[in-house]
């Protein structure tokens, strides 16, 4: 029979000791002094969830647990370093031993040491997402897949598919039916070429991303003395953001805190936004279950919001079902001015009230860094980029590029240009590359053969006939016929549609089968072009669409230059990417069922529940003043003005809470 005996620490001569009930308030102190075991922190929005952390890291030290046998989970390297910077100056402790950082960096060190029990020497490349995406190009090209006949998925896509699977443990055919249901008549060769791929990189001491994780995990729990040499060496596992774990990150967690015990994982469930990107919500709800002896802490005192604020915030989240209750408490006093609901007749007008209200808090006094627009999705800003172009409002998208120079509006619009001026190089051999097998090369000789066969007037009144006979490669010959079909249709005799109709043609016609093909968001970007189509309707004349998207492009790009790091800009985000982020003033805009929420999530109980939590982490980014705005009529694309209802979340905000703003016009 063994016996256990523990090495101690030798104790600090500094003698230095932290007040933690004078440096916390009562929520925290009671969980960064909590005694060993597993613990779970639910700490609410603004609440100081980092302060807890960090202080429970500098407990543990001062209370002679060894660096070494200390493990930190954050999902950014950068969050970990800080944490430690502030440990470091809280406490006179050399804390470089304590393991911190990013799940998959820990798995790179960890394999880094070990990874020869898998048959991995020490040296394996890490591959970075193109050299996946290339990697794995080759092994379809190798597989025998012939993309004359069937549109295959380019490696991007196919990297996505095969990182979720991972992420979610899951087969590649539950994959597919949820997320990539045009793929499943694919599944075999699709899991024929994950399997090569697996081989290839094995055959050439490659990982990805993904391995670092999942080649780890396998790698405990197959290899006994490698688990038990960590399982002992982190006696402490403390986990930030634990909301936002996928399956294969809560195992993990789990494998290497099985001896010890002693896991403490910080989050809140009401900020569970990810589940689209493989987070499971069930972590951070089952964690009570998976530790039933778990000591479970509330922090729940928010020092970024005013009252009327959290008064929402709290009204917003009670609906769901799942959830661990809390309630937000204020540490800053009352500013009497309510969260504003603002009701409007359209996205035009919309925009306007955003753009007004702005300039006038400016002329407030708050600066523009400090004021936010939110919304579901990307495409819900378009009509506010316009009115903020137009009015001389400095903004920064947050969320991506701004709408008309994303690659998917530009790809359909080189469409539209073509047609109004056949002379447009750029726009022709951007719309040709789309095409299977025309590349850089092909497409510089078929410039030339379309130049050579225009009249000296530039006129078309019959596309069909001229690019029928020009000479493509055997694997573009179909696509090539289906763009000559799809130029007479969008501008018969020469004469262009009206612009909507034009894109709804091109997208069903050609785009919609190369962007399920080539972009990993597909749907998203679908419906980026069928507000594009959308917007289009109040342009009658091409030329007129096409001036607007250029005027739009050429503000924004002499504004750029100008935009450097002393000059104000306000922020528009995605909700998702505004998470952590806080402002003075936050417009949350589009709010209306099927726009938030949106119309995908409306079929299931745990959908809607995500949606209003995406509601609760919006209201909670402002801190002094808050607008809930929703048009009442909507453009749709082939369906002329659509009525839209207030979105469900609204209506769960007692009326007394809020403050209703009627707009009327001078």
């Amino acid at each position: 029979m063994s016996r256990q005996y523990i090495l101690q620490r030798a104790p600090s001569a500094a003698g230095i000791h932290i007040d933690y009930a004078g440096e916390l308030n009562e929520q925290q102190h009671a969980a960064v002094t909590a005694p060993p075991g597993p613990i779970l922190v639910i700490a609410g929005a603004g609440s100081g969830k980092t302060r807890t952390l960090t202080y429970r890291v500098a407990y543990l030290l001062e209370n002679g647990v060894d660096p070494r046998n200390i493990l930190l989970l954050t999902f950014t390297n950068k969050a970990a370093r800080q944490m430690l910077d502030r440990v470091a100056n809280l406490l006179p402790v050399d804390a470089s031993g304590l393991w911190g950082g990013t799940f998959h960096s820990i798995g790179n060190r960890m394999l880094r040491r070990h990874g020869s029990v898998l048959g991995y020497s020490s040296g394996f490349t890490i591959l970075d997402r193109e050299d996946q995406k290339d990697l794995i190009d080759t092994v379809v090209a190798s597989s025998g897949i012939n993309p004359k006949e069937i549109r295959f998925p380019k490696g991007d896509v196919l990297a996505d598919i095969f990182s979720f699977t991972v992420n979610t443990e899951r087969t590649i055919e539950e994959l597919l039916a949820e997320k990539f249901p045009y793929f499943l008549p694919l599944v075999e060769q699709i899991r024929d070429v994950h399997q090569r791929y697996e081989r290839k990189k094995k055959a050439t001491n490659s990982m990805d991303f993904d391995d670092l994780l999942e080649k780890t995990l396998r790698m405990l729990k197959e290899h006994a003395e490698v688990a038990d040499f960590y399982q002992r060496k982190f006696q402490f596992v403390l986990v930030d953001e634990y909301q936002d774990t996928n399956k294969i990150q809560a195992d993990f967690i789990d494998t290497l805190a099985a001896q010890h015990r002693n896991v403490m994982v910080v989050g809140d469930d009401a900020q569970s936004i990810y589940s689209w990107r493989g987070a499971n919500f069930k972590n951070i709800l089952a964690f009570p279950e998976r530790y039933p002896d778990a000591r479970v802490f509330k922090i729940e005192l928010n020092y970024r919001s005013v009252p009327e604020i959290l008064s929402v915030a709290n009204a917003a989240i009670a609906p769901n079902v799942e959830q661990f209750k809390k309630e937000l408490a204020p540490t800053r006093e009352t500013k009497e001015f309510k969260p504003a609901v603002v009701a409007l007749n359209d996205g035009s007008e919309q925009a306007q009230f955003v753009a007004q209200r702005i300039l006038e808090l400016r002329d407030e006094g708050i600066e523009l860094d400090d004021i936010a627009i939110l919304y579901r999705a990307h495409y819900h800003a378009v009509e506010l980029q316009l009115e903020l172009s137009r009015r001389g409002i400095p903004y920064q998208i947050t969320s991506g590029v701004r709408f008309f120079e994303q690659a998917h509006i530009k790809d359909v619009a080189a469409f539209i240009r073509f047609v109004a001026n056949p002379r447009d190089e750029v726009a022709f051999k951007r719309m040709i590359k789309l095409l299977p097998g025309i590349g850089n090369k092909s497409a510089d000789n078929l410039w030339r053969a379309w130049e050579a066969s225009l009249d000296a007037n530039g006129e078309i009144t019959r596309w069909g006939e001229r690019l029928q006979p020009m000479q493509v490669g055997a694997k573009s010959k179909k696509s090539w016929q289906q763009l000559a079909y799809t130029l007479d249709e969008i501008a018969p005799g020469g004469k262009p549609n009206p612009p909507s109709e034009m894109i709804t043609s091109v997208v069903e016609a050609i785009y919609d089968d190369y962007a399920k093909a080539n972009f990993t968001n597909y749907e998203l970007r679908r419906e980026d072009l069928n507000q594009l189509a959308a917007f289009a309707r109040q342009f009658k004349d091409i030329d007129e669409f096409l001036s607007q998207l250029a005027l739009i492009s050429n503000v924004d790009a002499e504004a750029a230059p100008n935009q450097g790091a002393d000059t104000e800009a306000v922020s528009l985000s995605s909700v998702h990417q505004a998470k952590g982020l806080e402002y003075h003033t936050v417009f949350v805009i589009w709010l209306t069922d099927g726009m938030f929420p949106s119309t995908r999530s409306l079929e299931t109980r745990e959908a809607i529940e995500e949606e209003r939590r995406l509601f609760y982490v919006a209201v909670t980014r402002a801190r002094d003043e808050l607008y809930l705005t929703y048009p009442h009529m909507r453009l749709n694309a082939g369906y002329g003005d659509m009525f839209q209802r207030p979105s469900r979340f609204l209506k769960e905000i007692p009326t007394e809470l809020v403050e209703d703003w009627q707009i009327s016009r001078r």
